[in-house]
């Protein structure tokens, strides 16, 4: 079993989990219609949540693109491949189902080597949501991903960056759409103010990663306040520092393997001490307090 075999499935419509730095994806021919349809029946997705587009260079992001701005290329040259999406125009080439009927489609190159193998040998891009059912916690190892879910895992070894990336609409003045583990003030840095974007309304959604609830667990999850105490009984407390790293990035690569090593205990509730109200902890504090509902 190789990238070649996984392309190859790639390219007769299958479904491939694969590594990225942030989680493992599910991926699928972005162009196929019927083998995206497939990535939504599997994990159990509304078609209202759209997939974000994995490709090998900014080369092919334009491609894929009916507009690509000049903050674009800054932020593509400036992240890529990395754990940033950034949501454009999109050319008619990508299938409605892939962007939730929306005539925008979020584009990533991923920084992991054998997810851009894969991409250059399957010959087309790859839409690739993670390879976890809808709103469970998202896989950063191969031996996370459910046996059903794809008809091929590619073992890439522990996610780099260990939650999902950062995803920016450039469509109109910029939107973050989901922070990730770059700090807003810095894409500020590079292309000015970026607004926040609200709760979203009922329909498609701009950007994967914005259901109320998401990322949990199936132990149930309580984000505490620090100096607020856990609940009685059988469970974790993961406390800033202790079980938990002091660097909100080393905290971002752990976080999910250690609640997927809890869930596996079968215990009655994992508590969290809420991280700071900071820029660096963006990305974390978003997936715990959806993770918490």
């Amino acid at each position: 079993m190789s990238v070649e075999h996984a392309a190859a499935l790639i390219r007769a419509g299958k479904l491939v989990a694969f590594p990225t730095e942030t989680v493992y994806g599910l991926g699928a021919n972005a162009f196929d219609s019927a083998a995206v349809e497939r990535i939504f029946t599997a994990k159990g997705r509304p078609h209202t949540s759209p997939l974000i587009v994995h490709v090998d260079s900014i080369e092919m992001a334009r491609a894929l693109a009916a507009c690509w701005p000049p903050a674009a290329e800054t932020l593509a040259r400036r992240y890529w491949p990395g754990p940033l999406t950034l949501v454009v125009p999109k050319r008619p080439e990508i299938p409605d189902i892939v962007t939730a009927g929306l005539p925008t489609v979020g584009l990533r190159m991923p920084a992991h080597p054998l997810a851009l193998e894969l991409i250059r040998a399957a010959g087309v891009p790859i839409a690739g949501p993670s390879a976890n059912r809808f709103t469970e916690l998202s896989p950063t190892t191969a031996g996370h991903v459910a046996e059903s879910l794809a008809d091929y895992v590619l073992d890439g070894g522990p996610a780099r960056v260990g939650i999902e990336s950062t995803v920016l609409s450039l469509v109109g003045s910029p939107v973050l759409l989901r922070p990730g583990v770059i700090p807003l003030p810095e894409i500020e840095a590079l292309i000015g103010p970026v607004e926040t974007a609200a709760a979203p309304a009922p329909g498609a959604h701009a950007s994967p990663g914005m259901h109320p609830r998401h990322y949990r667990p199936a132990t149930p999850l309580y984000l505490l306040d620090p100096g607020e105490r856990p609940p009685e009984g059988n469970g974790a407390f993961l406390r800033i520092g202790q079980e938990m790293p002091l660097d909100p990035l080393e905290y971002a690569a752990v976080l999910y393997e250690t609640l997927h090593r809890l869930d596996a205990q079968r215990l009655d509730w994992i508590a969290v001490e809420r991280p700071p109200e900071a820029p660096e902890w963006a990305g974390v504090l978003d997936r715990l307090r959806r993770a918490a509902g």
